[in-house]
């Protein structure tokens, strides 16, 4: 038995393979494969970052407008309850005050409008107690027929029924600021609410 299986061959040693020679056109069709390659590896990895970029900025003004929609909300909070005691102000003094100023002009006003199309009509007013005073005070207009003015003790402060002819009205300032405090409140109410549940 021999021992060459054991040992290296060193018989093709000298012989010298060919190499291949590498074409012009090859070697410009290999760089412009490897131009593309890396070209769009460069164009990949820059639409990847400019996505990142604009998921990063999408959650950013994404949390800038939810901070500023909560900061609205506080701040539209606060504002209804400071505004909420000069509400109940207006509602509760000012505002009946300038009513029962301006109650005799008002049912002049509404009288003029009735008589337009009801001339020589007789005109009745009807107040509540203690306010035909101050109507007839205001009824520095001429008119072309008298106007009678009659205090019911059935209607209530701020209520007046006018009677030209067959028209009829009822001006009622109590149920007006009834409605504006009811309103007013509701208001008030809907803004809290909103504030604590959202």
């Amino acid at each position: 038995m021999t021992i060459a299986h054991l040992l290296e061959d060193f018989g093709n040693a000298g012989i010298v393979q060919t190499a291949q020679m590498v074409s012009d056109e090859s070697l410009e069709e290999q760089k412009l494969v490897s131009f593309e390659n890396g070209y769009t590896a460069g164009w990949d990895d820059a639409v990847g970052a400019q996505d990142r970029e604009t998921s990063k900025i999408s959650t950013t003004l994404a949390n800038s407008l939810q901070d500023m929609s909560f900061t609205y909300h506080e701040a539209q909070s606060q504002l209804i309850g400071s505004l909420d005691p000069m509400f109940k102000v207006l509602t509760s003094a000012i505002l009946p005050d300038a009513m029962a100023a301006s109650f005799g002009h008002h049912i002049v006003d509404q009288l003029t409008d009735m008589a337009k199309g009801q001339a020589d009509q007789p005109m009745v007013i009807s107040v509540a107690s203690g306010e035909g005073a101050g109507v007839r005070s205001a009824l520095t207009q001429n008119f072309s027929v008298e106007i009678k003015v009659r205090e019911n003790p059935d209607l209530a402060p701020g209520q007046a029924y006018l009677r030209v002819g067959g028209l009829e009205r009822e001006i009622n300032s109590g149920a007006l600021l009834d409605s504006i405090r009811e309103s007013v409140d509701a208001f008030s109410f809907h803004v809290k609410e909103d504030a604590n549940y959202g």
